[in-house]
């Protein structure tokens, strides 16, 4: 619990220098993504992954809004950190001068290829994201005035990317539903979701997009949805799941690499949100936490058979608990991810810069 009030204390002052100063580090900030960062753009969709009922928000000042947690994504810790003084607008919501901002098209359930997450109804697959982008953009370009305006106005702004969970969550490690997971070794279907996540990217750069934040997939297998089902002891993590996670994660990393040595005047960085995670995991006094393998909401075994239902009632202590409900990380963990993410702590946390120092480039 200190060490929550510590980084509590880190965000307040960071944000009281921010502010001090003025504007943000960075004018906007778009994010790309899936429930870990969706701040309600499933809302108004035909699906089963939404969020905008109680005890979902119990904590977060305006309530339920479709964030998966009872409080702060890593984003919205991210977006204080920048220095805005609101958090950014989901595309579902974003009208007028306001994407001058930035928006959040992050859709629950969405993942890097077409077909994953399904099962659960309507989502925004990635490129569905990107195309909504391209919508943006063309706002912003008239909002401005000028292609050159605009142009020169996005190449300032923070680009982060967060997909590809579901695409092992809810799709490769899903056989009742997907086919991939027999079709696909674990590395010909890290290549596949590299090759398509590569061609949004290209279309991103192309319509602005300068300055790139790339997050690693968390230790899914660690999850207590996964927990639940696949761990004899309720604690051992599925290594079968995590070892895919890494090997696509390495991928990434090598991504991030090629494209700052072959794209003109664009700056890419990989953010080890697995990294980050396991250190909580592996040291959960040292950040306040005291479960770390179940949910502070949920039913079955470990909080993670079935996820946070309308109306149920939470843990108490919820700072204690690194996950929120069956998949999600609470507000307590999300602080130290989205602090470790802005400005690292150690040199593993993100490659080859943080999110400070990309919007500083």
């Amino acid at each position: 619990m200190a060490r929550v009030c510590v980084m509590m204390i880190a965000i307040a002052m960071a944000m009281a220098m921010n502010i001090a100063m003025g504007d943000p580090i960075a004018p906007c900030y778009f994010i790309f993504g899936d429930s870990l960062v969706d701040s309600g753009n499933n809302n108004r969709l035909t699906s089963l992954a939404r969020a905008n009922y109680f005890p979902y928000g119990i904590d977060f000042q305006f309530g339920p809004t479709g964030r998966f947690s009872n409080g702060k994504t890593t984003v919205d810790v991210i977006t204080e950190l920048l220095g805005f003084d609101d958090y950014i607008t989901p595309y579902s919501e974003a009208r007028g001068e306001d994407i001058l901002r930035g928006v959040n098209y992050a859709s629950a359930a969405a993942g890097i290829r077409e077909e994953t997450g399904r099962q659960l109804g309507a989502r925004i697959t990635f490129a569905g994201q990107v195309a909504n982008h391209v919508n943006t953009v063309s706002q912003v370009v008239n909002i401005l005035g000028d292609e050159n305006e605009a142009a020169n106005y996005l190449s300032k702004c923070i680009y982060s990317i967060g997909l590809g969970s579901n695409d092992y969550l809810n799709n490769y490690f899903m056989p009742v539903y997907y086919s991939t997971g027999s079709q696909y070794s674990p590395d010909s279907y890290a290549t596949d979701l590299i090759n398509r996540y590569t061609e949004q990217l290209r279309i991103m750069y192309n319509n602005g997009a300068r300055k790139f934040a790339l997050v690693g997939i968390g230790a899914i297998g660690c999850s207590p949805n996964e927990l639940a089902q696949n761990s004899r002891d309720g604690v051992t993590c599925d290594e079968r799941i995590n070892s895919a996670n890494r090997i696509f994660n390495s991928k990434l990393v090598s991504l991030v690499d090629h494209f700052n040595q072959n794209t003109p005047g664009a700056k890419f960085t990989y953010i080890n949100a697995y990294g980050i995670f396991q250190d909580m995991v592996a040291n959960p006094s040292r950040y306040g936490f005291r479960v770390t393998n179940a949910g502070c909401c949920g039913v079955g075994r470990n909080n993670g058979q079935i996820t946070c239902l309308p109306g149920q009632a939470p843990c108490l202590n919820r700072d204690e608990f690194v996950f929120w409900d069956a998949f999600h990380p609470g507000e307590a963990a999300n602080v130290v991810i989205g602090s470790r993410s802005f400005q690292r702590e150690s040199a593993s946390d993100a490659h080859p810069y943080d999110i400070q120092q990309l919007a500083l480039l």
